[in-house]
């Protein structure tokens, strides 16, 4: 983990681009301390999109089709859902430089929502960058029952049908374990990236 601050306290947009070609990301110590600082693990989570399995009981709830699932349909209302602080999560790392710097990013057809919504209101989703044929997860939130985990089987899908080679989720917890991600040395990731960076994949429209 490294901590040069970015200057000013805004993220420019081409350094960031760089960085997560570099297998580098940044990261805020809270939503309310304005530096930046930049991370690059020694194992890096990943879920191999052909190791990638949904539990059955969440398939069940799919086949229900408890949500509306829609793509960059609200980008900004789907990071500000993941930075705010609820019960469980009583801090978060986006703060005003990573908020402004991912929605840029987002007009510039980098940075995608995955977005569930009911009776029209937004109840989870997540984000995450798209870069090559490599989409990097950054943040989820869910406002009711497994929304977010139905975002993330259709993320999968779509990264799929769509030709990535790549899923990042930079770090594994149970939780994503449960979905198939394993963690890699930083070597082998980093190979695993360059190699993914070839060709370009389109995550929208």
């Amino acid at each position: 983990m490294t901590r040069p601050y970015a200057p000013g306290y805004r993220i420019p947009t081409d350094l960031l681009l760089k960085a997560y070609a570099s297998g580098v990301f940044p990261m805020a110590e809270s939503a309310s301390d304005p530096e930046v600082f930049w991370v690059r693990p020694e194992t890096r989570g990943i879920i191999p999109l052909d190791g990638f399995h949904a539990p059955k009981s969440l398939r069940k709830t799919i086949r229900k089709n408890p949500f509306d699932i829609r793509f960059d349909f609200d980008f900004e209302a789907t990071i500000d859902g993941c930075a705010e602080k609820r019960e469980e999560r009583r801090s978060t790392w986006i703060n005003a430089p990573i908020r402004e710097a991912y929605v840029q990013l987002h007009r510039m057809g980098h940075c995608h929502s995955v977005e569930a919504w009911h009776e029209d209101k937004l109840v989870g989703g997540l984000y995450g960058v798209s870069l090559g044929r490599v989409f990097f997860g950054e943040s989820m939130f869910s406002k009711e029952t497994d929304a977010s985990k139905i975002c993330l089987v259709h993320l999968v899908e779509r990264l799929k049908a769509r030709g990535f080679a790549l899923l990042d989720t930079q770090f594994t917890t149970e939780h994503l374990k449960r979905f198939g991600a394993v963690d890699v040395p930083r070597g082998k990731y980093e190979k695993m990236l360059a190699e993914a960076l070839k060709g370009e994949a389109i995550f929208f429209p």
